[in-house]
C-alpha cells in the first residue's frame, strides 16, 4: 500500500459499510474502515488519498447520533458522502437537513440536474438507484450544487464547485443500484485521481511483510478447521513465517462426517504442511451437554478452542500468537466493526466467542476480506480447488446445526444426513453453483410410517443458498428430482430421521445459519 492508493472509509453505522469497501477493492484501490470517531486521527496517522463517509440509521439532529468532525472536511482531501454521509456533510457545512414527509426506501429513478457532474459521468438518465433514508437535504451548503434528483428527493446527489466533495442520498454500493460501481469508480479515478494498483498479489506481499514485522522471531499457532478461510490463512502465514507457524487442527466432536481424516490427508500428504492434530471431541461434547441456547454454544466452543490452543501452544517454542481465519462477514455480524456503531446481529466463535483474557495475541490476516476474495487469494497461493471451493462451515460446527441440546447421537445423525445431501448435490453438478448447503437437525419429532410401523423420529431441514459474499443470500432452487433423491435416501438410510423439509428463506430477513 502507498499513500496514493489508500482510501479511508468512516463507518457511521451502516450495515452496508463493508460493501463500500468491497466496491473500492473491486476497483483495485486499497481501503480501510475506521469508526467515524477515529476520522481525524486516522487521517493524520494513515494519510489517505480520499475519504468515504458511510450511511447510517441515525438522524444528524439526533441526540446520540454520530457526528462528522468538521476537521475532516478541512484536510483538502476528496470526500464522498453516502446517504447519512451526504447529510452529515450538508449539516456540518451549513446546509439544512429535515425529516422527509415519507421515508424513502427501495427503488427510484435518477434524473440529471447538472450534466457537468463528474461523480455521475456516464450514468444514464433515469438510472435505477436504491434509496433508504428518513431525512433529506432541503438546502445546500454554500459552494455546492445539485447534481441529480428523484421524484421524491430534490437533492439525490450534490458536488462542491471544484467537485472535490460530493455526496449521494442513495446507496451506490448495493447491487440494487446497477450503475453504482461507475459512481464509485468516478470518485476514485476522476475525483480522487487514484490508480487501480491494489491486487491480491499486492495484498499477499503487504500482509506477509506486516506479519513478519509483528511476529519477529516468535512462533505462532494457527487454528485450522479445514475450511477455505482457515486453510487460506494457514497457507498465507506459512509463506510469511514458514516453519515458525504451527497449524493445529482440533477435532471438536461436531465436525462433518470423515472431516478429520480428510483434513489430515490434505495438509500432510498434498500440501506437505506439518499439521498438529488434537482429538478433543469428548472435551467439547461434555461442555456442551445440556446447553440449548445458540449463543451459549458459541461462547463455550470459543472458550474451549482457546483453552486447547493455549495448552497445545505450550508444546512449541516461543509461541506468542494465535492465528485465525476471521473474515469481514464474521466481524460485521458479531461486533461493531473496529469500534464503530454498526448493529450487532450474532456472535461468532472466533470473534465474539473469545474469552476476556487470553495468553496469546491474535493474528487475523483475512479480517477485511470477503469469501470470494479469499478464494482468489487461495488460488494465488496454490491451494487445490477441493479446498478453495469448499462450502463455508461455521466455527461452532454442527453444534449450531443441531438445534437444541448437542449430543453425540444427534451429531452422528446429522453427519450421516449431511453427507448424503452433499453427495447428491455433487452428483447433480450443483456444488459449485451453490454458495452454501447443509442439513439442520430440528429439536422436534414427527410421526411417520415405515414398514407398516409407526415411527416418531427427528425432522431434518435442508438449506441451500446462492450468494456472492454472504452478506445477502437467496435460497437456491434445487431441482425437485434432486431434492426427492436426497429426502428418500436420508429417510431410508439414516435411522432416526423420518422427515426432510426445505428452507426457502432469504437473507435478510433470515440468516444463512439457523443459529
Amino acid at each position: 500500500m502507498t499513500e496514493s492508493s489508500y482510501v479511508l472509509i468512516l463507518d457511521f453505522g451502516s450495515q452496508y459499510t463493508q460493501l463500500i469497501a468491497r466496491r473500492v477493492r473491486e476497483a483495485s484501490v486499497y481501503c480501510e474502515i475506521h469508526p467515524f470517531s477515529h476520522g481525524v486521527d486516522a487521517i493524520q496517522q494513515k494519510r489517505p488519498a480520499a475519504v468515504i463517509l458511510s450511511g447510517g440509521p441515525a438522524s444528524v439532529y439526533g441526540l446520540d447520533s454520530p457526528q462528522l468532525d468538521p476537521r475532516i472536511l478541512q484536510q483538502d482531501l476528496p470526500v464522498l458522502g453516502i446517504c447519512y454521509g451526504l447529510q452529515a456533510i450538508a449539516h456540518v457545512l451549513g446546509g439544512t437537513v429535515e425529516p422527509a414527509v415519507q421515508r424513502e426506501y427501495g427503488r427510484a429513478n435518477l434524473s440529471y440536474v447538472n450534466r457537468d457532474s463528474v461523480l455521475l459521468e456516464g450514468i444514464t438518465e433515469g438510472a435505477l438507484i436504491w434509496m433508504s433514508h428518513g431525512d433529506k437535504v432541503v438546502r445546500l451548503p454554500a459552494g455546492f450544487s445539485t447534481s441529480a434528483s428523484t421524484p421524491d428527493t430534490a437533492v439525490a446527489a450534490f458536488e462542491s464547485e471544484d467537485h472535490r466533495i460530493a455526496g449521494v442520498q442513495f446507496h451506490p454500493e448495493v447491487v440494487h443500484t446497477p450503475q453504482g460501481e461507475t459512481i464509485i469508480r468516478n470518485f476514485l479515478y476522476k475525483i480522487a485521481l487514484l490508480k487501480p494498483e491494489w491486487t491480491m498479489a499486492s495484498f499477499i506481499q503487504t500482509t506477509c511483510r506486516e506479519v513478519r514485522e509483528r511476529v519477529g522471531d516468535a512462533h505462532a499457532v494457527a487454528a485450522l478447521s479445514g475450511g477455505v478461510d482457515s486453510s487460506v490463512m494457514v497457507a498465507l502465514l506459512h509463506r510469511a513465517i514458514g516453519d515458525r507457524l504451527h497449524p493445529i487442527f482440533v477435532n471438536n466432536g461436531v465436525l462433518r462426517k470423515n472431516e478429520a481424516e480428510e483434513v489430515l490427508s490434505t495438509f500432510r500428504d498434498q500440501l506437505h504442511i506439518d499439521l498438529h492434530y488434537v482429538n478433543a471431541a469428548d472435551r467439547f461434547l461434555a461442555k456442551l451437554a445440556g446447553v440449548e441456547d445458540p449463543e451459549e454454544k458459541r461462547k463455550i466452543i470459543g472458550e474451549e478452542f482457546i483453552g486447547v490452543f493455549e495448552q497445545e501452544a505450550a508444546k512449541f517454542p516461543n509461541v506468542k500468537f494465535l492465528a485465525q481465519g476471521t473474515l469481514y462477514p464474521d466481524v460485521i455480524e458479531s461486533v461493531s466493526f473496529k469500534g464503530g456503531p454498526s448493529a450487532t446481529i450474532k456472535s461468532h466463535h472466533n470473534v465474539g466467542g473469545l474469552p476476556d483474557r487470553m495468553v496469546l495475541e491474535l493474528i487475523e490476516p483475512l479480517r477485511e476480506l470477503f469469501k470470494d476474495e479469499v478464494r482468489v487469494l487461495g488460488a494465488q497461493l496454490g491451494l487445490p480447488d477441493s479446498i478453495i471451493w469448499r462450502h463455508p462451515f461455521p466455527g461452532p460446527g454442527l453444534a449450531i446445526r443441531v438445534l437444541g441440546e448437542v449430543t453425540a447421537d444427534r451429531v452422528a445423525l446429522l453427519q450421516e444426513a449431511d453427507a448424503i445431501a452433499m453427495e447428491e448435490i455433487r452428483k447433480a453438478g450443483l456444488y459449485r453453483d451453490i454458495w452454501q448447503a447443509f442439513l439442520v437437525l430440528l429439536p422436534v419429532r414427527s410421526v411417520g410410517v415405515m414398514g407398516d410401523e409407526r415411527t416418531y423420529e427427528y425432522v431434518a431441514a435442508l438449506r441451500a443458498v446462492e450468494a456472492t459474499d454472504g452478506m445477502t443470500a437467496d435460497w437456491f432452487k434445487i431441482p425437485w428430482e434432486v431434492m426427492a433423491t436426497i429426502s428418500n435416501r436420508i429417510i431410508n438410510e439414516v435411522r432416526g430421521i423420518n422427515r426432510v423439509v426445505y428452507d426457502i428463506s432469504s437473507k435478510p430477513p433470515s440468516t444463512i445459519e439457523w443459529e
